[in-house]
């Protein structure tokens, strides 16, 4: 052993160099290894290095072990071997090393205090527990004492000792008085470290109780003697500077562990109380770790590291003055670990080594020992070298497991650390299931897992479906635990794994099976939506994912689960939810999982409402004409109010009824309303949102505004003449709101114009006056004011009426055509005097109408028709357009004026020139076989001329390909063409147009079916048809013998009664209906016969009459639909009738009915 720190450091680092370590073998915790291993001893479980025990209880000291083979315990106490098998107090637990000390036979706690040390032992080494101190914790009284009474002066320091006896563990210490109340701690009064009550200044009032102090030990509380004080008191107390009470002097120095707790004191006298502050000299206190306790006298730092040493200052100051105490902190520190050695399994020939490095202050000492025996001492092995802290192990070989222990100790305590050396050889093993299925999803990172073991540690490698080299690079990469990693899954990453794990003592495999499946995904996701209340919503969730995995689709809300009813209903890609309502908002969640994937998409549901109606309407500032209205807008309902609309109602003329008065924007509650005079008024506001309007607000108190004279002139003031010798002047009356006061009447004025007259007036309280016998059409002047009994409002301006207009006297004159065409003709006359219309000019009415058309045969309308000429002009002239072509027309023209008509002017005949015809009436194309094409027209129905042919023009067509255009011309009588098709399938169209002199009129164009199928063939009268006529000629037939068994039956029936029609007389002339026809009927025949009921098989009912009876049975009739018309043969006699009875087998008739 090296025992010079250079030299062993100079020769590690050439071994280092030399040597190669190899990876520490880790042992996995499979059961099936764990089971076969074989291991040296590792302690598992012990008891606290210092350990105080109850003397109440039995004494347990902990030590577990595990180890393969399992471990036998033994025992150390103060260093030698502790007999257990000799003290009937002391038992050890099974397949453990823990002890139990029980005291029911009697003995003392006392007696087995010590240090113990527990040994676990198997066949590959020995491992150790700490140095367990046991000791029994005490309690000891308090030495009886007599106090006498404390003497002391106010406003003077004071310090009552406590000096608890010394308890295993200290105990913990309090003050009370003798009431058990405690005594109350501040910034004057305080309990030191040492439990010592302090009193920076005594008062007057701290001599009204008595002072106890108290220790509680770890099952008692032992109480001391109380003080007395007795506190003199003078009129004036002197204040003083502070002094310290505790710590004493200038300074003093305080020593803290390491990781321990660092507790500063400072108490200080003096009068007023003084106060603490604390300050580190050369640097900060530490904030995250200070703290301040006791109105600052204690200064607490956790956790006390190295840098925590140094000069702490505390200062104690009043308004007198001030005082400094120094406390010089030092830090030491106990063993604590660097480096802790740790187990070491190894295969034969490795190599390894086990570490071992502490700090401390001072710095502690390192010593190895092996199975518990120092390492100098122990049995020489040459395969490992001992370097200080550290071992090296070479071609380690089978045999040499063993446990070392490393113990680092300085004055402040230790460190005893366990770690063995295990020289394992063991074949290759899989751990993992045998021939596993992975599915994953494509472009993921994928690790296929092929745990394994073995001593020593075996080479691995994967293959794929059995072929091919090793996988490893590019797009595989094989860690060391065996995990085979594809960064990016694709479908031909699909197959069979092997993976093959070999050492010198053999060789494993396994099989992993790789499905990669295509990646889930939410093609179609929730979205945020908006939803009105009451509406119906549906939230689309539309999962695309590989076929071959089952996919769940679950809802939540606001990440709670979604409990699915009758208002919401999920399907395969959605999600509705009807009548929605405020509890239905949130954000919800559709969430897609299969065994391997899943994915998620969230959309937030926001349920509008209209909003709630505003409150609390109040009414201030009121002035004559506004008022301020203010409300409380109501819950919005998460859709921004965009406007308040204001409402009134009044009770003088529409009580009951609401009305707007002004809108206002949302973001206001606050508004002046512009008011009318003389008018109750009642507000609610209504609240406006993109939903809807609220409900109205509860209305306002009721305000009423003052009167006050008109300010609105009547609108629609007008003059004019109902008559030719008057002038109804008339106006708009006032709107209610625009009264203003009570009373309200009208001043109007009128004069000529332009003659100087003076004004003349009315008042009325309607809303027209009538002015009688005024001359025709003349110009009047008017003007209208509103009044009322506050006072007359603004006049209005002067407006222009007229008198009665007459009819016009003078027609216009020397009516004439010139430059007429087929369908425009210039006309011109003579003007009329202006002043002979009688009235205000409107225009020249020209009435003209078609006389006849020059066609022959053509019948004409003869209708009447008009147009206006306005001009003013010495030569008036006008165009008439939309004539007919080839026409005769008669017209004449009067002047106008706004009531009447003037006589007639002269009248005028002229003729329109010949122009192009009509489109061709009824074009029509029928198919009246599969390879022809019949085409018929009609004349057109304004020829416009005369007719001299029509003109045809086809082609083929197909989609957009058209055939050559083809031409044929008939005369004007032809009105029909056939062509045959060259194939089924040829599709035409054509275009026809009759002709004039004149052109070619309008063409209308129609086109050939391009099959059978849509072909409609020619309407061939069907009656005319063979098949049709031999069809009817059966159904007549068959009708014509269910007629004769109807009547056979019938005869053979029931018999009928007549009484109320044998006396009837035939009606003499026959009815005539009003269309022309004949009526057979008779007022009875729409009668039911009495006494028969005719069923649908035509049985009858039997009577005592029958029809055949009265010779009605064979005359029988029926109209068109079937039905019965009724009787017209004269009766017969009864007898007559009954003895024909007797012949009824004879009949014709009812041979018939037998062979039927």
């Amino acid at each position: 052993m090296l025992r010079q720190g250079g030299h062993a450091a100079l020769t590690l680092t050439l071994l280092l160099l030399l040597w190669r370590e190899a990876t520490p073998i880790e042992v996995p915790q499979d059961p099936k290894i764990l089971q076969d291993l074989k291991q040296p001893p590792t302690i598992i479980k012990q008891s606290v290095k210092d350990y105080i025990v109850d003397p109440r209880d039995n004494i347990i000291i902990e030590c577990e072990a595990k180890g393969n083979p399992v471990p036998t315990f033994s025992w150390r106490r103060n260093g030698k071997f502790f007999n257990i098998g000799k003290d009937p107090r002391v038992t050890m637990r099974k397949r453990s090393g823990t002890l139990e000390i029980g005291f029911r036979s009697g003995g003392r706690p006392e007696d087995y205090e010590g240090e113990y040390q527990c040994y676990a032992t198997n066949e590959f080494g020995i491992a150790l527990s700490n140095w367990i101190l046991l000791r029994v914790s005490k309690a000891p009284l308090w030495p009886k004492e007599v106090l006498e009474p404390v003497m002391v002066t106010e406003g003077s320091p004071l310090v009552l000792p406590c000096n608890p006896p010394p308890g295993l563990p200290p105990p913990f210490t309090f003050w009370m008085n003798s009431s058990m109340s405690p005594i109350p701690l501040d910034k004057r009064v305080s309990m030191g470290l040492n439990g010592d009550l302090y009193f920076s200044n005594v008062l007057s009032q701290d001599a009204q109780t008595d002072y106890s102090c108290n220790a509680r030990f770890t099952h008692t509380i032992q109480q001391k003697n109380p003080f007395t004080l007795r506190v003199q008191t003078s009129r004036k107390v002197a204040e003083t500077t502070p002094t310290f009470l505790s710590p004493t002097g200038r300074e003093s120095s305080k020593m803290v562990l390491r990781d321990e707790q660092l507790l500063l004191e400072c108490i200080a006298a003096g009068l007023p109380t003084p106060t603490i502050k604390w300050f580190k000299k050369g640097g900060d206190l530490p904030g995250r770790k200070v703290k301040f306790e006791k109105y600052n006298k204690t200064l607490k730092i956790i956790n006390v590291s190295e840098e925590d040493a140094g000069e702490y200052v505390c200062m104690a100051n009043n308004h007198l003055g001030s005082i400094r105490h120094s406390i010089f902190v030092q830090v030491k520190a106990a063993p604590y670990w660097l480096d802790r050695p740790t187990d070491l399994v190894l295969a034969p020939d490795e190599n390894g080594r086990l570490v071992c490095r502490a700090n401390g202050n001072p710095k502690p000492n390192i010593q190895w020992l092996v199975n518990g025996q120092p390492i100098e001492t122990a049995p020489p092995y040459p395969n490992r070298l001992i370097l200080e802290d550290t071992i090296i192990f070479r071609l380690v070989q089978m045999g040499s497991s063993a446990v070392y222990q490393c113990n680092a100790s300085n004055q402040h305590g230790y460190l005893l650390a366990n770690a063995f050396v295990s020289v394992l050889d063991m074949p290759p093993r899989m751990l993992g299931p045998k021939n596993q299925l992975i599915k994953v999803v494509e472009n993921n990172r994928t690790f296929l897992e092929c745990p394994f073991f073995g001593s020593p540690l075996p080479d691995l490698r994967w293959f794929k479906n059995g072929q091919g080299s090793g996988l490893d690079g590019g797009h595989y990469r094989v860690y060391i635990n065996g995990s085979l990693e594809i960064k990016r899954a694709r479908a031909e990453d699909e197959g069979t794994y092997t993976c093959v794990a070999s050492s010198i003592l053999g060789k494993a495999e396994n099989q992993v099976r790789l499905e990669v499946k295509e990646m889930m995904r939410i093609v179609r996701a929730p979205i945020d939506v908006s939803a009105i209340r009451g509406t119906t919503v549906q939230l689309d969730c539309k999962v695309k994912s590989d076929p071959s995995l089952p996919v769940t689709v679950t809802w939540t809300k606001d990440d709670k689960p979604l409990y699915l009813g009758w208002r919401l209903k999920k399907d395969g890609e959605s999600l509705t939810i009807n009548n929605v309502n405020e509890g239905d908002e949130g954000t919800y969640t559709c969430s897609a999982k299969s065994e391997i994937d899943h994915d998620s998409a969230s959309g937030r549901l926001t349920v509008l409402d209209r909003p709630d109606p505003p409150m609390e309407l109040d009414l201030s500032d009121p002035a004559a004409r506004s008022i301020r209205l203010t409300w409380i807008p109501g819950n919005d309902n998460r859709s921004p109010i965009k406007e308040f609309l204001v409402q009134f109602q009044e009770d003088r003329w529409e009580p009951g009824r609401w009305q707007d008065l002004s809108s206002y924007p949302g973001d206001l509650n606050s508004v002046i309303l512009q008011l009318a005079p003389f008018v109750n008024y009642q507000f609610r506001v209504i609240a406006v949102n993109s939903v809807g309007p609220s409900k109205p607000s509860q209305p306002s108190p009721w305000y009423k505004t003052s009167g006050a004279a008109p300010d609105a002139i009547p609108r629609g003031l007008r003059g004019w003449g109902s008559k030719k010798d008057n002038m109804e002047i008339s106006w708009e009356p006032l709107l209610d709101l625009e009264r203003n006061g009570p009373n309200l009447h009208y001043s109007v004025w009128w004069r000529r114009k332009d003659l100087g007259e003076d004004w003349s007036n009315v008042t009325s309280v309607g809303s027209k006056h009538i002015i009688q016998n005024t001359e025709t059409y003349v110009p009047y002047e008017i003007k209208i004011q509103a009044r009322n009994d506050f006072g007359s409002g603004p006049e209005s301006n002067v407006v222009t009426g007229f008198s009665g207009e007459d009819k016009p006297t003078e027609a216009p004159k020397d009516l004439r055509v010139s430059k007429v065409d087929s369908t425009k003709a210039n006309i011109h006359w003579k003007p009329v005097d202006l002043n002979s219309v009688l009235g205000e000019f409107k225009e020249y009415r020209l009435y003209f109408w078609r006389e006849s058309s020059k066609v022959p045969g053509l019948v004409v309308s003869k209708e009447k028709k008009t147009k206006g000429f306005f001009s003013t002009t010495a030569d008036p002239s006008g165009l008439l357009s939309d004539l007919v072509p080839f026409s005769r027309y008669q017209m004449f023209m009067v002047a106008a004026n706004s009531r009447y008509e003037g006589p007639p002017s002269n009248t005028v005949e002229f003729s329109t020139r010949e122009g192009v015809p009509d489109a061709p009436k009824l074009f029509r194309i029928n198919r009246r076989s599969l390879d022809s094409l019949y085409l018929e027209w009609d004349k057109p129905l304004e020829p416009n001329g005369v007719l001299i042919g029509y003109q045809l023009k086809y082609r083929t067509v197909n989609g957009s390909r058209h055939g050559r255009l083809q031409l044929e011309s008939f005369f004007p009588n032809v009105t029909e063409f056939s062509l045959r098709l060259p194939d089924r399938s040829t599709r035409y169209r054509f275009y026809l147009a009759a002709l004039t002199q004149v052109g070619s009129g309008e063409v209308v164009m129609e086109e050939s079916p391009h099959s059978a199928n849509e072909a409609y063939m020619d309407q061939v009268d069907i009656a005319t048809q063979g098949w049709f006529i031999g069809l009817m000629c059966a159904i007549a037939l068959i009708i014509l013998i269910l007629l004769i068994v109807c009547f056979i039956k019938r005869s053979r029936g029931g018999k009928y009664p007549v009484r109320d029609k044998k006396d009837l007389p035939l009606d003499p002339v026959d009815q005539k209906d009003q269309d022309g026809s004949f009526d057979y009927h008779s007022d009875e025949d729409n009668k039911p016969l009495q006494g028969s009921q005719t069923s649908l098989d035509g049985n009858v009912k039997e009577s005592d009459d029958s029809l055949v009876d009265y010779g009605e049975g064979g005359d029988g009739q029926f109209n068109e639909d079937g039905s019965f018309i009724g009787q017209y043969t004269v009766k017969k006699d009864k007898d007559e009738t009954e003895g024909n009875e007797s012949s009824e087998a004879t009949s014709p008739v009812n041979a018939i009915y037998s062979l039927a």
